[in-house]
């Protein structure tokens, strides 16, 4: 038997995140990694203890969800609430990060990112990266997504 890589290892573990998402609209899952150890996860939904969109739909402002907290950003407020540093971290998200959680990835002092699928891949999250050396990196997955739910 053949064992998956760590690329896949980690990204996986953020495709399983992301089967916590309350968000209706796009499911995204979100691991932090040191030293080839798990730091932090997030998934997208709504703050603590607060009204989720599968509950009572998405709120929806100018074309975004504002009751959604995005993977990356859960996954950084984790973090930050547990006094875990992110300084020189890695970071596997299963869909390319926004322009928000782009800056907010780059000041938290995550060096790499490994995501799964582009999703509107903003030519400016693109050129921020580059410009603060943070390495963007697609991991195909020999495993489906489709392999992490349940029928």
């Amino acid at each position: 038997m053949e064992r998956i890589s760590w690329n896949e290892y980690f990204m996986a573990q953020s495709q399983l995140l992301a089967l916590r998402s309350t968000c209706t609209r796009l499911a995204v899952g979100a691991t932090i990694v040191r030293d080839k150890r798990i730091i932090a996860g997030g998934y997208n939904g709504s703050i603590s203890g607060g009204v989720h969109c599968i509950d009572e739909g998405c709120y929806v402002i100018d074309g975004h969800c504002v009751r959604t907290i995005h993977a990356e950003m859960n996954a950084l407020l984790q973090c930050s609430k547990f006094g875990v540093p992110t300084d020189g971290a890695e970071m596997y998200v299963t869909h390319f990060p926004c322009l928000h959680c782009c800056r907010s990835i780059i000041q938290s002092g995550i060096k790499k990112i490994y995501y799964g699928e582009d999703y509107k891949n903003h030519p400016y999250s693109i050129e921020q990266f580059k410009d603060a050396g943070v390495i963007v990196e697609k991991v195909e997955m020999k495993i489906p997504p489709s392999a992490f739910i349940s029928t």
